[in-house]
């Protein structure tokens, strides 16, 4: 049982997790109180945190990244100290600025803007503070260190509590939805290399913001982590089988492969685009793609 009043709390030593409604899933997800002797510090205010309030006083928070559903709780915690990397402070400055990261289609981008406010309770936070990888927050006999994890957004960081031989991911989730890379401020690219740096860390805790709660054992961890990135070959061996016959870009985005057919999301087509256009760069530069007339592409 948890020393904290929260329904489904996980303590791991000096972090407890407050896991999220529904096991964090979208838009909820699982946040991470770190207890020192001198200060406790909150990660990724989630919307339970928002809906439920925090259970303890925190005297900082932390975020891996800016996204809509990492900074409801903020609403909170409207003046305790926020940071978060340097690459994404401009999220939190504007909510210009956190439109900007997503790089939505404006036929979209005005219902989302809604949404964010509305459903996630966006409000700026311009005194926000920024960290870079390998930063180190000394809580008191608690440490968290900052590794710069970037793809899924520039300034993604996990966070590692040695104490607790713990890690946070973020959002390298471990779903089988596989990694998200779909905005205009991600990189396949970076993602992977993200994902080689996790294979490196020395843990026995594993926490993901969605779904998982916490994965102990490494083993399990490595396993659960290579099914995570072979999401990645899968849409690209996908992708070259339909691409056995000339296609368009425009192609590609109507036949998905991101999202299931039948998901409704009015910005599914913005990221299946920004997917796609990663996949065929990539897949052009080494030779398994060509590009051919009339803006098509062909499998070699």
């Amino acid at each position: 049982m948890s020393r904290f009043h929260w329904p489904e709390a996980i303590d791991i030593g000096p972090l407890t997790v407050l896991t999220g409604a529904e096991r964090g899933k979208y838009p909820h997800g699982n946040s991470v109180l770190v207890e020192g002797t001198r200060e406790t510090i909150l990660v990724d205010p989630s919307l339970t945190v928002a809906e439920r309030g925090c259970p303890v006083d925190v005297d900082r928070v932390i975020l891996s990244h800016v996204h809509e559903d990492h900074i409801p709780g903020l609403t909170r915690l409207p003046d305790t100290p926020v940071y978060c990397h340097a690459l994404d402070a401009q999220g939190l400055h504007s909510l210009d600025g956190l439109m900007e990261i997503y790089g939505m289609p404006a036929d979209i981008e005005a219902d989302f803007r809604a949404e964010v406010v509305e459903d996630f309770y966006y409000a700026p936070r311009p005194d926000v503070q920024t960290f870079t990888g390998g930063d180190k927050f000394d809580l008191g006999n608690v440490t968290i260190k900052v590794l710069h994890a970037p793809g899924h957004t520039r300034g993604h960081s996990i966070f590692l509590i040695p104490e607790a031989k713990a890690v946070y991911l973020g959002d390298i989730e471990l779903t089988g939805f596989g990694p998200y890379y779909g905005d205009a401020w991600s990189s396949l690219i970076d993602f992977e290399k993200s994902l080689e740096l996790c294979r490196e860390i020395d843990a026995e805790n594993f926490i993901t913001f969605h779904h998982k709660w916490v994965i102990t054992g490494r083993a399990d961890f490595l396993d659960q982590l290579d099914n995570f990135e072979k999401v990645i070959n899968n849409r690209e061996e996908k992708m070259l089988n339909f691409l056995k016959k000339p296609r368009t870009l425009e192609d590609c985005v109507a036949h998905r492969f991101v999202y299931r057919s039948h998901v409704e999301l009015a910005f599914a087509d913005s990221v299946e685009r920004r997917c796609a256009e990663q996949h065929l760069n990539r897949m052009v530069r080494d030779g398994r793609v060509r590009s051919v007339e009339n803006k098509q592409f062909i499998s070699v």
